[in-house]
Order: C-alpha cells, then sequence, then structure tokens
C-alpha cells in the first residue's frame, strides 16, 4: 500500500487544499466503496466503531490518522464550517451514538432520518471525509429501517442549507422534512455504489473546515457553550455501547409464543419484531432450532424453540 502525503493547513482561517490531492482523494474513496459497504452489511449492529472502521477502510490508504477521531487528532481544537460550531473533542462520541441509537429504532428512523444525519454531521468525528462517511452509516441505516433515501434528486446547495439548520436547530424537524421528499422504496445493496457516486458533491473538492482556535482559552470555549447551548439538544442518559439491544430497541421480555421478524442480535440478546412497533427481547443462549437471522421472520416458542414459517398451501397439497 502507498501512503500518500497530504499536508493539512491549520490555521484561524479557513484551510485550502491542492483540487490534485483532493482529486486522488476521491478516487482511493472510490476504489474501497464496495469493501467498506461489504464490511458495513456484516454489521449486526452498528456501534460508534463500526463508524470508525467504515472511514479507516475508505481513507487509510490516503490519510495517516484514518479512523481515527477528533478526540485523538485535534483534542483541543474548536472546529466550524460556514459559520456552524462542531461538537467539542471530548463530546464526539456521545453526539454520533445518539444518532446511532436512533438510526437503529424502525420507527425513529422512518420518521427522523434528518435528526439522524443532523446528529452524526454535528459530531463530525474526522478531520476529512466526514460527508461520505455518515452517508454510507445513513444508507445502511435506512435499508435496515425498509427505505432508501433518492439522494441523487437533492440538491446539495438545499441539503446543506437544510443540514446547517439541523446543526443549530436539532429535533425541530428542519432535515427530515427535506430528506422525506426524496425518501423511497428500499433499494437493493447491489446498487448502493452507483447511487452514492452519483450524488453531487462527493467530488471532495469541497472547502475545508476553519479552526476556530484552542478550547483550553476560555473565550474560545466560551464560544462554544453559547453555540451548545443555542442548539438545546438533550441526549439520552446512556451512550449505545453502554446500552443493551433490549433498551435501544425499547423491547420487552418475551411473554408466551411470539412471531415476527428478527431485528437485532447480539451475544446474549435478540430482538424480534411483532408488529405494531413493539418489540420483545429473547436470551439468545436459550433459543433453539431454526437459525436466526436478521430480517428473518420466525416463531419463537414460550420454551425457546425458533420455527420458520410453514409454506403456504397452494392448494394442490392432497
Amino acid at each position: 500500500m502507498i501512503m500518500i502525503p497530504v499536508v493539512i493547513c491549520i490555521t484561524t482561517k479557513r484551510c485550502k487544499t491542492f483540487a490534485l490531492s483532493m482529486q486522488v482523494e476521491h478516487e482511493v474513496f472510490i476504489r474501497h466503496l464496495p469493501e467498506a459497504l461489504h464490511y458495513l452489511s456484516a454489521c449486526t449492529l452498528i456501534t460508534y466503531e463500526s463508524l470508525l472502521a467504515v472511514h479507516n477502510i475508505l481513507f487509510s490508504e490516503f490519510y495517516p490518522w484514518a479512523g481515527q477521531d477528533r478526540e485523538v487528532t485535534m483534542p483541543n481544537s474548536l472546529v466550524s464550517k460556514a459559520g456552524i460550531y462542531f461538537s467539542h473533542p471530548n463530546d464526539v462520541r456521545l453526539a454520533v451514538n445518539e444518532g446511532l441509537r436512533l438510526g437503529q429504532i424502525e420507527e425513529a428512523m422512518n420518521n427522523k432520518p434528518g435528526e439522524v444525519m443532523g446528529l452524526f454531521a454535528y459530531g463530525h468525528p474526522f478531520l476529512d471525509g466526514n460527508g461520505r462517511t455518515m452517508l454510507i452509516v445513513h444508507s445502511e441505516l435506512c435499508y435496515r429501517a425498509g427505505f432508501s433515501i433518492n439522494w441523487a434528486d437533492t440538491t446539495k446547495v438545499d441539503y446543506l442549507n437544510a443540514l446547517s439548520e439541523e446543526i443549530k436547530k436539532p429535533s425541530y424537524g428542519v432535515l427530515d422534512s427535506y430528506l422525506l421528499r426524496f425518501k423511497n422504496k428500499r433499494l437493493d445493496r447491489n446498487e448502493w455504489g452507483k447511487s452514492i457516486l452519483s450524488i453531487k458533491g462527493l467530488d471532495g473538492f469541497d472547502e475545508d473546515n476553519q479552526i476556530d482556535g484552542d478550547l483550553t482559552d476560555a473565550a474560545v470555549l466560551e464560544k462554544y457553550i453559547q453555540f451548545q447551548q443555542q442548539r438545546g439538544y438533550t441526549y439520552t442518559a446512556h451512550t449505545q455501547e453502554t446500552q443493551s439491544l433490549a433498551t435501544i430497541w425499547n423491547a420487552i421480555p418475551a411473554n408466551g409464543q411470539k412471531a415476527g421478524a428478527i431485528k437485532a442480535i447480539s451475544e446474549t440478546e435478540v430482538i424480534q419484531d411483532i408488529g405494531r412497533g413493539q418489540y420483545v427481547v429473547w436470551n439468545r443462549e436459550q433459543l433453539t432450532g431454526a437459525e436466526i437471522e436478521i430480517d428473518k421472520q420466525v416463531t419463537i416458542s414460550s420454551s425457546g424453540e425458533v420455527q420458520l414459517p410453514r409454506p403456504k398451501d397452494n392448494g394442490l397439497t392432497p
């Protein structure tokens, strides 16, 4: 693997990178996109570490710090873009995890795809490559929730304006309203590569972030605190990594035989969608019978026996 050296300018003014370097970066992104999509599709539960891994897959050939977030690469810097402040480096994980928590609740993802994306964008984990990494993760969350966003029909300026408003005023539905206009049937994963590459603004020629000072400076920190207070967003009490699947999906213990689709699996828990926005949790170690897989329709008895649906009678059975 050839590591391409890139000089990143860090000043109090907006940074610029060479167009040629950004073109090479985009070519690296295209080359590793299939690998990143395959990795993400295999994740039973998408975590913050999953997002770091996707960024590393996409950009490790280009950036030595690929897969490392701002808490590591710029722990004391206040970062902004077009007058919008991103999260404190220590809060990056908190913001992204809240997006991942909401994004893996089917009903929430169907109704609030913009709030999820806004949390990813406010977290802004990386020095570069945030938009592309977030888009891939967001597309996977949409897929698991049963739909796709037709990004190719969006307008870059309108999307970025809505995203900026979402960051400034999260949960007001600004970006939700915009993205829901382009909500469509679920797109097969085999078509994702072509779809993602057709999106406007993925050429990597955008302006870089602005570094607005050191957060150890009281005046700089005060700017961040004021912006955060203006946002007025309250996170859940626990981050995703400290929550069980039952907590993430708001699932109750199964009581009696249940039929429905498997929605999430961990080493110890299995979440089943029993319809009407209700989920139950099973102890995975107690389940026997048919193999359990995401989106597979099964019936689970009170004793934990997993059964597949019986084939429909076509009327020809004697």
